[in-house]
């Protein structure tokens, strides 16, 4: 969920960190600091807020050497406060540390340090171990490789940490959450980062460093080494350019660029398959007898669809699996199945470990991700990538309609081209609703005030309303619920009333006779409709029209105007639909 960061160069690394640092922002933006090695002291800078922020407020740009370490934090262990903020730095002040992931046996590690070491802890993190142990561990050995595995010898947990020594070296060390090194082409830039976006244009080249690894660097030079000290394989990888390229355009807010760039996105979607991995998970599918679809937040939602697409057009015994439930499922999970694993990231905690249990029941595992050398797509037998290049607002957008479109390709050849699907007509419909936003945006002034709103669909457009549902609670903190429409008389309608708004998802396919029904029963308790629908009705308050396509498609038609509603109305109440408050982009953490 953090960002980190630690970069060694033949000039100031400062200003290179803070910029890397906004570019990673949407990875966490609780707290920011940097911390600089010049002429062996540490001084370290940081604060409470976004980069530029904390950067107007103590200059973190300013600070002069060629060796140091950034962060900016979304918090697990200990409130957002400056203390909390990283990095930190042992009680000698001769190592400073950033980290992502969770030490789990914290507690017990601080209680030794304070009892044993006499330490002082200055936060309430539980980062504040590592440089402390790696500290004592340093004292002992005088040795940075020895202390790195005496040190992670003893932490439990998923994490993922960069350490700078006064002495001038820099340790990189991974388990269970990201870390690349990136190789500039004459190798005096070394950067350590958790995500690719995080590289500065001149580093291009990239080793994907492994579970249980870790990397010392020293006078520009590096070595990688397992745990217990043995050196280790790498392959040095190239990046797609694309992952470097991050701006806004013409745009205010990464939202909204990546709102309208999906009429382009869609028509890419999986097109970037060297290996022919959609033809080969397609056969795996086909021959499977059983398949899992896991993922969390809007993946889930794809994972639904993916139910709905499977069994009705293809006839698969398909079933969906919320990622952060599987490993309470898992004595119901068939031996020897196929588990189709979906994560924007590839690096989701949740679907890490549901991939994880799957293999102890003998799984396959295939993926679907929008990084092609993430974990997922590494722990799988074939994965294939999104293609709709980096996705920086929180809420998922582009990378939705990418993965759905994905699952419509698999299941219209599962099926032999019955679905027909033609995404330059997908493409064409996206177009014309984003030609004009003005009904949206008039819409959602009289949202504005609006505490709870419900969203309701059919079939396969349930999962659209809960996706639609999500995106408004991320980004608007209004509460919406997303509701299969047949459940209103179930409870839900004791909720109805002339404060109620509720969006129908309505295309005329034929759950539309029975949402008309749906939307009558609401309008008999005064609450008002939204329906988004190719054909009007008299009993929408406000109609969001979609263009009259294959009935079969309109899924990825009625979730952009819902992307729309989200955004608009989270501008209205003034707040920043890239950075929700207390949420992040990439789930690293259980």
């Amino acid at each position: 969920m953090c960002s980190i960061l630690g970069l060694t160069s033949r000039s100031d690394v400062a200003p290179t960190i803070v910029n890397s640092l906004r570019r990673m922002e949407y990875r966490g933006y609780d707290s920011v600091g940097v911390a600089v090695n010049h002429e062996s002291q540490i001084s370290v800078k940081k604060g409470i807020g976004k980069v530029d922020e904390v950067n107007t407020q103590v200059s973190m740009d300013s600070l002069s050497g060629t060796i140091g370490i950034g962060h900016t934090r979304w918090a697990t262990h200990g409130g957002v406060t400056v203390e909390n903020a990283h990095p930190h730095m042992c009680n000698s002040d001769s190592i400073g540390v950033v980290h992502n992931g969770i030490i789990e046996n914290y507690a017990d590690l601080r209680k030794e340090l304070e009892d044993n070491h006499n330490i002082v802890f200055k936060s309430s993190t539980d980062t504040e171990v590592i440089p402390n142990l790696l500290q004592i561990n340093f004292e002992k050995s005088h040795d940075v490789k020895k202390a790195i595995m005496d040190t992670v010898s003893k932490l439990k947990g998923h994490y993922a940490f960069v350490a700078l020594f006064k002495n001038g070296q820099m340790v990189g060390v991974r388990n269970h959450e990201p870390l690349i090194l990136g190789i500039a082409k004459d190798i005096d830039d070394l950067l350590l980062t958790s995500d690719v976006v995080g590289l500065p244009e001149n580093i291009s080249s990239v080793i994907y460093i492994e579970n249980s690894q870790f990397v010392i660097i020293e006078d520009h030079k590096y070595k990688l080494y397992n745990f217990e000290g043995n050196a280790a394989q790498f392959t040095i990888k190239t990046i797609p350019k694309n992952y470097q390229n991050v701006s806004k355009g013409e745009h205010p807010f990464f939202t909204a660029k990546e709102i309208f760039e999906q009429p382009e996105t869609i028509l890419v979607a999986g097109n970037d398959d060297d290996g022919n991995y959609l033809e080969k998970i397609v056969d795996f599918v086909r021959d499977s007898d059983y398949v899992y679809v896991t993922g969390s937040g809007t993946s889930y939602h794809i994972a639904v669809i993916a139910k709905y697409l499977f069994s009705r057009f293809a006839g698969k015994k398909v079933e969906h699996v919320m990622s952060s439930e599987m490993k309470y499922s898992s004595r119901y999970i068939i031996p020897n199945s196929t588990i189709f694993a979906i994560s924007q990231s590839g690096e989701s905690a949740d679907v890490l470990e549901a991939i994880s249990i799957g293999k102890t029941k003998n799984s396959k595992i295939l993926s679907m991700v929008n990084s092609k050398n993430s974990s997922l797509a590494r722990e799988s037998i074939f994965s294939i990538g999104l293609n709709c290049g980096p996705e920086i607002g929180v809420a998922a957008t582009k990378s939705f309609t990418s993965q759905m479109a994905i699952m419509y390709q698999i299941a219209d050849k599962l099926c032999d081209s019955c679905l027909g699907v033609d995404f330059k007509k997908v493409s064409e419909a996206y177009s014309k609703i984003l030609s004009d936003t003005s009904q949206i945006q008039k819409l959602v002034k009289s949202l504005k005030n609006l505490h709870n709103l419900f969203v309701i669909g059919r079939g396969i457009h349930y999962p659209i309303a809960k996706e639609g549902a999500l995106k408004i609670k991320e980004i608007t903190y209004v509460h919406a619920e997303g509701i299969a429409a047949g459940e209103l008389k179930h409870g839900p309608l004791a909720l109805m009333d002339s404060e109620t708004y509720v969006i129908v998802i309505n295309p005329d396919d034929d759950s539309y006779v029975d949402n008309i029904s749906s939307a009558h029963e609401i309008k008999s308790r005064d609450a008002k409709i939204i329906g988004i629908s190719n054909k009007p009705d008299p009993s929408y308050d406000y109609w969001i029209e979609i263009p009259t396509i294959a009935k079969e498609l309109y899924p990825l038609l009625e979730i952009i105007p819902l992307q729309l509603i989200a955004y608009y109305l989270a501008i209205e109440r003034g707040i920043d639909p890239d950075y929700p408050k207390n949420l992040a982009k990439s789930v690293t953490v259980k």
